[in-house]
């Protein structure tokens, strides 16, 4: 028997919309990993010490990304705040400060709480979450927390939780999409990356002179970027200047895959929607993902 919480619709109001140094739209899987990981920590250091969250599921409900595109311009611009002013009170130099508002429930896989705190364990949530901060965004509002089980030899009972993720998206991995890619011919992570993100626009003339467009992507589904982790590009050593002296400083790069929003009723393996931590020692590699996905 598998145990979760579910955090239903969170209203969070101007996160981080940089999900990576190269894109901008929904927020990385890092930050939700670390949101959830912050809250356990607070749970531990507040007597819950065998508390553990193993697996995290995001389903976005709304997302509102704040940008502006006026009559006749081809690209949207971003809606800058400009914070803070100066010590004269002027505007600073323009910094690119992507932002959104979305509503998301999450899923949390957990073990370790005793049946008989259970209930005190959720009631500290509850009472905790309007303090933190998720994809450097503010919680507004949030619906009471849920219990819930999942026997995996009943179906049924993977669907009804899925109903709870209604109405919205839950984001999967696809890094399959870049393996085969770029397995498939001389292309590197970017091209095949690219390659699934682009429009393809045709034109078909028949013998009347009738002219048709189509516009169609590589693959089907809703594919976006996303950023899910770091990889070291050095070794482990005493930066100077370090805030921390005594911790071993490594410069790192972002990870970007490919993802994919789709609807809860498709989820046919609850694994296929829970992410987790994954340490690659060998490789340098800090990187969020699925255990449905190969290495």
């Amino acid at each position: 028997m598998r145990r979760f919480l579910l955090i239903p619709h969170i209203k969070i109001h101007n996160a981080n919309a940089m999900s990576s140094p190269y894109t901008i739209g929904f927020p990385a899987m890092t930050a939700w990993l670390g949101a959830v990981h912050a809250l356990q920590r607070h749970a531990q250091q507040q007597g819950f010490s065998d508390v553990n969250f193993l697996k995290v599921g995001v389903s976005c409900h709304a997302f509102d990304l704040q940008v502006y595109k006026g009559r006749g311009d081809f690209i949207s611009s971003i809606i800058g705040t400009s914070n803070p002013l100066d010590k004269d009170g002027n505007r600073p130099a323009f910094i690119e400060e992507a932002r959104c508002h979305l509503t998301v429930s999450l899923l949390i896989e957990y073990d370790g709480v005793r049946k008989v705190k259970l209930n005190d364990f959720i009631a500290l949530i509850n009472q905790s979450l309007p303090r933190f901060k998720m994809a450097s965004g503010d919680i507004l509002s949030v619906k009471p927390i849920e219990e819930l089980y999942l026997n995996e030899d009943e179906p049924s009972e993977l669907r009804k939780i899925t109903n709870k993720l209604m109405l919205g998206h839950v984001l999967i991995e696809r890094r399959d999409l870049m393996i085969k890619s770029m397995n498939s011919g001389k292309k590197d992570a970017l091209d095949a990356l690219l390659d699934h993100l682009k429009l393809m626009h045709r034109v078909k003339q028949d013998n009347d002179g009738n002219v048709t467009w189509t516009t169609q992507r590589l693959e089907k589904g809703w594919l976006v970027p996303i950023a899910v982790g770091f990889q070291g590009i050095s070794d482990l050593a005493i930066a100077q200047n370090q805030r921390d002296s005594t911790t071993p400083h490594r410069f790192a790069e972002s990870v970007l895959t490919l993802g994919e929003f789709v609807m809860p009723y498709r989820i046919h393996d609850i694994d296929q929607m829970l992410w987790q931590y994954h340490v690659d020692q060998s490789q340098n590699l800090y990187l969020c993902q699925t255990n449905t996905q190969t290495a």
